[in-house]
């Protein structure tokens, strides 16, 4: 069974002819981050007028406005910066919003759009509008960027051609103006991104997993899975959901899309998709059962990157991929930076960058990754994670933990009681009291528990700090 290649405007969806579409209408493009600025100037090439708002002032955001700027002038439309704050009326008069992931739909300012009967969108939804070929929507709430790399090394191993896209990144819209019908869009999404879909219809859609996370923006674990099903919306009965078998939540869904479900399993053999068999990775579909490559030659660490790459295998091959390429893919795919990302061995402590493990499931996984001798590196925003259920792994595994952050007098309170606990004014000081308390054999984790917003630009940035100071140790012998 694979995904059978047919024009997008054979599917469901508004036409993708839009030469002329924006031309003179005000667009409100709320958040200056990426998303956002390449909606702007995808619109302000097309003639629209736009109007960028923005809680951080223009002298924050210089570097990101001055590309935009650039396209305004050469296009000749109009950009208005509304920055520092946002006005109501902007939300009152405009064609359309587009939202960017980090800012909340639920925030005041919205209504007025909804109040006027403007229709708010996420700059997926406006890509999807346009793109040619076919968009591959990969959620969850851990394993996103590994997955969606690995599925379009998987498809461009095959001879195809694929683009990674998303929240890993490179925003969607990015891609419109050079698609054809033959490209395929390994896409992450986030749960933010989802809630802002209209009529966005992902050929293949998976939920890798679900568990607790962003708790500080939703009302509760119940409203965050209402998000993630989103990504299945608007599928067909001639799309696919790919599940999680593992995970009870994911599993159920099977019996609840309207698109054919496949699951991928550790622990079971289902009847159709990807799973474990005498220790190779298998998959099956109506054609039959086929061994693909030996577990043992993955090389990313830990069981939940297993699952990562059965769900990965199970999207590519329904995408087109040949299941004999598979193998040398997988034996060279090393993972994503600042996903259990190996930094340096330094007189015999390995370090590893996790900087991505912003919610507490994402670091129980990566903990897990490793036998013991751990010095944890923990803290940052917290988002309403419950560090308790740290509680039996740091007992067995952790032998220091360091905290950094707002949240370190919360992780301080749940977990250190259990395990030598020090407190450290910033990421460089944490790293480098875990050197003086390693002991070779030991491992030092980055593996946060929060999102960075306190100290960092993002998760990338507080992975970079990390992996300067620790090779600025390895230089200093």
């Amino acid at each position: 069974m694979h995904l059978e290649l047919v024009k997008m405007d054979d599917r469901a969806s508004n036409p993708r002819d839009f030469h002329g579409a924006y031309l003179g209408k005000t667009v409100l493009v709320v958040g200056a981050a990426r998303s956002g600025i390449a909606s702007a100037e995808f619109l302000l090439a097309r003639g629209a007028r736009i109007v960028l708002t923005d809680t951080k002032t223009q002298e924050q955001l210089s570097r990101a406005i001055e590309p935009l700027q650039e396209v305004a002038r050469q296009s000749g439309s109009e950009l208005i910066l509304e920055l520092g704050g946002h006005k109501a009326k902007s939300f009152r008069n405009c064609s359309f919003v587009i939202v960017s992931p980090g800012v909340p739909l639920a925030l005041p300012w919205f209504e007025e759009s909804r109040k006027a009967g403007i229709p708010i969108m996420a700059e997926v939804e406006l890509a999807s509008r346009h793109l040619k070929g076919k968009i591959l929507g990969i959620t969850g709430s851990n394993g996103k960027t590994t997955t969606t790399a690995l599925v379009t090394e998987l498809l461009r191993g095959s001879g195809l051609s694929a683009c990674r896209a998303g929240n890993i990144g490179i925003p969607l819209i990015s891609y419109v103006a050079h698609s054809s019908p033959e490209d395929l869009y390994s896409t992450e999404l986030s749960s933010f991104q989802l809630e802002g879909i209209l009529q966005f219809r992902p050929a293949i859609a998976s939920i890798l997993n679900l568990t607790p996370d962003h708790l500080d923006r939703y009302r509760g674990f119940e409203d965050y899975i209402a998000a993630k099903k989103r990504v299945f919306m608007n599928q067909q009965e001639s799309d696919f959901a790919v599940l999680n078998a593992d995970d009870p939540r994911t599993a159920a869904m099977a019996g609840e899309v309207r698109s054919a479900p496949l699951l991928f399993s550790r622990v079971t053999q289902p009847e159709r998709g990807a799973f474990l068999r005498e220790g190779m990775v298998c998959h099956r579909d109506e054609s039959g059962e086929k061994a693909l490559f030996p577990a043992a030659e993955v090389r990313l660490k830990g069981e939940h990157n297993l699952e990562n790459v059965l769900a990965a295998c199970s999207i590519a091959l329904l995408a087109g991929a040949a299941p004999e390429s598979m193998r040398e893919v997988i034996q060279n795919f090393n993972g994503v930076e600042h996903r259990l990302e190996w930094v340096a061995e330094i007189n015999g402590v390995l370090y590893f960058n996790d900087s991505k493990a912003t919610n507490v499931d994402a670091t129980i996984k990566s903990i897990s990754a490793f036998p013991g001798n751990i010095h944890l590196i923990a803290g940052g925003r917290d988002k309403g994670g419950d560090f308790t259920v740290l509680a039996r792994l740091v007992s067995e595994r952790v032998k220091h933990l360091a905290l950094i952050g707002e949240a370190a007098g919360k992780i301080r309170e749940a977990l250190g009681a259990l395990v030598e606990t020090t407190p450290h004014a910033s990421l460089e000081d944490a790293v480098t009291a875990c050197s003086h308390h390693a002991q070779p054999g030991d491992v030092v984790l980055l593996a946060p528990a929060c999102a960075s917003f306190d100290m960092f630009d993002s998760y990338e940035h507080r992975g970079r700090v990390f992996k300067q100071t620790v090779l600025g140790l390895a230089s200093q012998g």
